[in-house]
């Protein structure tokens, strides 16, 4: 009888310390506060406030609005697809993915896009078919995932496009990439969804041949990342 007392108190002594002490997620994207050190072992490369895996054959493109504007996103480009990351500013106590879903399936219905709300590696995913025109000025669909995560005072969008969009193994890599994400977040006071900073990347970036069929004519990328 007394064991048996004795091995209730300690299951419920785990169980408040379980309450007290939860578990770190089992994933990234990471905050830069809380990186594992197990993880990005060929290292990562700094993108500002993005600090991503550093891939054998992935080239990265950074986005921008204008000529001389800053960065506002990265375009990874691997195994012929390419994954879109933006990072902005989060309030301390509350994500803003679930209010930003509202906006870009309000601009996909704009573009006459389709979508399906999806689960997804990372939760709630948005998979949509964008209209755009092909080189012989043919109209066509393009599929596009957004993808998001809310982290402490940041929050992190993914877009994969091309057949990772849709083709689970082609996306695993970009995946894997998205995961394995820090989120540099800076002391600054920054309203909620704004931009963090980029920068060029230390090594050759990749040339502007490398974008993929379509990707330009997918305003809803880079306009419903500005909605305030």
């Amino acid at each position: 009888m007394g064991l048996f007392s004795r091995r209730n108190r300690d299951d419920v002594q785990a169980e408040e310390t379980d309450q007290q002490d939860p578990q770190a997620p089992a994933t990234g994207p990471w905050d830069a506060d809380a990186v594992p050190a197990d993880t990005a072992a060929a290292g990562r490369v700094d993108l500002g406030s993005l600090r991503v895996p550093a891939v054998d054959g992935m080239q990265i493109r950074m986005e921008r609005a204008g000529r001389d504007a800053e960065a506002s996103a990265a375009v990874l480009i691997l195994g012929g697809s390419t994954l879109e990351l933006r990072a902005f500013a989060a309030p301390r106590t509350a994500g803003i993915w679930d209010d930003l879903r509202g906006d870009i399936t309000a601009e996909l219905t704009r573009a006459k896009a389709t979508y399906e709300i999806v689960d997804g590696d990372h939760g709630v995913e948005i998979l949509a078919q964008v209209p755009v025109r092909t080189p012989e000025g043919r109209g066509a669909t393009m599929a596009a995932r957004f993808i998001g995560v809310d982290g402490p005072r940041w929050f992190l969008r993914g877009v994969l496009q091309g057949r990772a969009a849709t083709d689970a193994d082609a996306a695993r890599p970009l995946r894997e990439i998205f995961a394995n994400t820090v989120v540099v977040r800076d002391g600054a006071a920054r309203p909620p969804r704004e931009i963090l900073p980029l920068h060029a990347p230390g090594v050759t970036t990749a040339p502007a041949a490398e974008e993929l069929p379509g990707l330009d004519p997918l305003r809803p990328g880079p306009t419903i990342a500005e909605v305030r």
